[in-house]
């Protein structure tokens, strides 16, 4: 059948079609009779499906604008019948017409195409918040789905009710048309596993148990909580060392004694300092104090002298707290802190064996998971015909950077449900689900398209997002707020300025779901790899770009940062530029603030003071919009490391700075988001004294409250909000907290 006796109708219908498919004006009409044609639902809209009149045949027909693919009857989410071709589409295909016609005799647009011209990835103007053209994905035919659930009658929606668009969002975090400046070797596929479901669902069991096994160790040795967060970024530090195939889980390290964990660990033996705001808690925190260390020093093998010690001055403590019903919040401070200093380094003696062994009992229990983790992986590859293929030949040569690629091809995928409950995005796979915003999920398939070369049929891409969102979630943790730290971002309006200023193109810690730009370094190259990810920084070496970094607040892995960045700096004579966003912790200066800011390298320093400015949050992909931005409580530092024809090419500038500022100024007026009028829900960083020096993130990003970005890109805890870090106001930590 020729495509002159089939079109959309135009001159004689009321249908109006948008630049996405979508109807914005009444149902078409056969020109025949008059009677309106039923009203297309809205899924079938976003999933390419148009209807049509025939004017030979006399009645309407279903077309998808994606795939070709025509229907007499109305087709079904999640179904499709190849036979029924009424404009013999697939026939011209296989003649090799088949991109020739699609109603105007003009090429078919890929959705890509259609998406970098209208509009999901054009960022907004500055105080205009705008509707973005809506991106569509072709879910009928490409890959099987959930049919649509109604969480409010507990049904599934039936093709013939209208439902919402399949993404609606008004306000878009992100600039996937900005293109990379950073150059790099070519470099080998990736020897990483391919992920899948069944495996990333065991890993996530065990890292649950690994967490638990952790918690009862703290508990029944030391009779303490975890230190908050202190896991996560456990999981940061031997990243840094880890030679192990895990992608999450540590086995290959040298020490197996985390010194993260030591440290934190030790800083809440005898008890857990939290801050305090009154005098009564004062007094109650110095009696607890006095009276753990004292139980600890005679319940442990201590020596005479340390007993000795320990006893005399928790006794004499106990005896001024019964005479003194007088002194202020500052003398129960003092006397807290003065004893901290007399006891401190005997109780570090006598919990040091202990404490090494729970570091060491949780590192080989990690052993044993990825052992488990790696021969079920394997077996499945296995049983899937899939081995390793032979080493791909690479050429010395240098090239725009791309994301990372997987030797091993990918297995056959399970089934993962898709429905939409309101506004998110929720997937299932044997009775786990994780959730993401529509916006963020428009967002993944968007750099799924750039990005994946594997998939061009969409079959994996549901599995593959499963894979992703479960993986960062068993990474931040299941306490309330825990992990926001981890993937915190910078506002909009400092990427602009950076990227128009300073050539900014990179993301040093992302990840897909918090990434500005579509180039980004992350945590987790197998599951990232498909959306973007360049892999983790500290195996990334551009030769050539500018880039932003926002690292995770952890010091062994911000201390590793920057001696990968003077590598770089000094190994390159191409414009090479890193702007580094950290947390200005100078009670004590941490170590990596202080290399930096003693660089050769450093051309310029400024610092952005504390509650002056504001941070996406950790969970932007599935918190609600009044929550997406909160109020920095640290000040930030902000660092420019170039070489010499990077500084020529992208200079500091008193007007770029001044740039740079304000827009940290206006990013809640610009993005008309309320910033929490009060920081006790907002997640805040251990500071260095709070946590013995240690810290978390980026996407991973080191961003003040949330420090932003964030790929391990990892940023981690907060800084407590009372319960856990800080140990006392304006107090250093114990030296044996800092030891190691």
């Amino acid at each position: 059948m020729s495509s002159e006796n089939h079109g959309t109708v135009k001159g004689d219908t009321a249908l109006v079609m948008s630049p996405t498919g979508s109807v914005t004006q009444g149902s078409p009409v056969s020109p025949s009779t008059s009677k309106p044609m039923p009203e297309l639902p809205d899924e079938l809209v976003q999933a390419g499906w148009s209807k049509c009149w025939s004017k030979r045949e006399n009645r309407p027909y279903w077309f998808n604008r994606f795939t070709n693919q025509s229907m007499w009857e109305m087709p079904v989410l999640g179904q499709h019948d190849d036979i029924s071709d009424p404009l013999g589409l697939n026939a011209a295909s296989a003649e090799g017409a088949g991109d020739a016609g699609v109603g105007n005799g003009q090429r078919k647009r890929h959705l890509s195409e259609e998406a970098a011209q209208g509009g999901l990835n054009n960022m907004i103007e500055i105080g205009m918040p705008v509707t973005p053209t809506t991106p569509t994905v072709p879910i009928s035919p490409i890959t099987p789905r959930a049919k649509p659930w109604n969480s409010t009658t507990g049904t599934e929606d039936k093709p013939g009710q209208p439902a919402s668009a399949l993404y609606r969002t008004n306000i878009i975090y992100w600039d996937l048309d900005i293109q990379t400046n950073a150059v790099i070797r070519e470099r080998a596929p990736a020897n990483h596993l391919p992920p899948h479901p069944e495996i990333e669902l065991q890993r996530a069991r065990l890292t649950t148990k690994l967490r638990q096994h952790y918690q009862e160790l703290c508990y029944q040795r030391e009779g303490i909580e975890p230190p908050r967060e202190s896991f996560n970024r456990w999981l940061l530090e031997r990243k840094v060392l880890d030679k192990g195939p895990d992608p999450l889980l540590p086995s290959d390290c040298d020490p197996i004694i985390s010194r993260s964990m030591f440290r934190e660990v030790m800083n809440d033996i005898p008890i857990r300092l939290s801050r305090i705001k009154y005098k009564e808690e004062a007094r109650k925190l110095l009696f607890k104090y006095a009276e753990a260390a004292k139980k600890m020093i005679d319940s442990r093998n201590a020596t005479p002298d340390s007993r000795k010690v320990v006893k005399w001055n928790a006794e004499d403590t106990m005896n001024w707290l019964r005479r003194d019903h007088s002194a202020s919040k500052e003398d129960y401070m003092d006397r807290l802190e003065h004893l901290r200093k007399q006891c401190g380094p005997h109780v570090t003696a006598v919990a040091k064996d202990s404490v090494e062994g729970i570091c060491t009992k949780i590192y080989h229990i990690s052993v044993e998971y990825v052992r488990r983790i790696r021969q079920a992986h394997q077996t499945l590859l296995k049983d899937c015909n899939i081995t390793d293929p032979e080493a791909a030949e690479v050429q010395d040569r240098l090239v725009y950077c791309y994301p990372v690629r997987l030797a091993l091809p990918s297995p056959n995928q399970p089934r993962v449900e898709l429905h939409f409950e309101n506004d998110i995005a929720c997937l299932r796979y044997k009775g786990e689900m994780v959730k993401v915003n529509r916006g963020y999920f428009a967002k993944l398939e968007l750099l799924y398209r750039y990005s994946c070369i594997d998939d061009p049929r969409f079959e994996k891409f549901l599995s593959r997002i499963w894979c992703l969102v479960k993986r960062y979630q068993v990474m931040f943790g299941a306490g309330v707020n825990e992990g926001m730290g981890l993937q915190g971002a910078l506002p909009v309006p400092v990427f602009e300025v950076l990227n128009k200023q300073f050539g900014v193109s990179f993301e040093c810690f992302a990840s897909p779901l918090n990434s500005y730009f579509k180039q980004f370094c992350s945590a987790f190259p197998d599951t990232d790899g498909f959306f973007g990810s360049r892999g983790p920084f500290l195996n990334f070496s551009p030769a050539s770009g500018s880039f932003e970094a926002n690292p995770p607040f952890c010091e062994e892995l911000k201390d590793a940062m920057v001696t990968h960045f003077e590598e770089l700096l000094e190994k390159s004579s191409e414009p090479l530029s890193f702007i580094i966003f950290i947390p200005e912790w100078r009670d004590p200066l941490t170590p990596a603030l202080n290399r930096m800011e003693t660089s050769a390298f450093r051309r310029h320093h400024m610092s952005v003071p504390a509650f002056e400015h504001e941070y996406r949050s950790g969970s932007q992909h599935i918190c609600k919009k009044e929550e997406m931005y909160y109020k920095a409580v640290h000040g930030t530092a902000v660092i420019f490391l170039q070489n010499d024809a990077g500084f020529t090419k992208w200079e500091p500038t008193p007007e770029r700075i001044q740039e740079l500022l304000a827009a940290y100024q206006v990013s809640q007026r610009a993005l008309g988001s309320p910033v929490p009028s009060s920081t006790s829900s907002a997640p805040t960083m251990p500071s260095p004294a709070s946590a013995g020096m240690s810290g978390n993130k980026d996407s991973t990003a080191a961003k003040t409250a949330p420090e932003q970005s964030a790929s391990l890109d990892t940023s981690p805890a907060s800084q407590e909000n009372s319960s856990t870090s800080s140990p006392l106001e304006n107090t250093t930590p114990p030296s044996e907290a800092a030891s190691l």
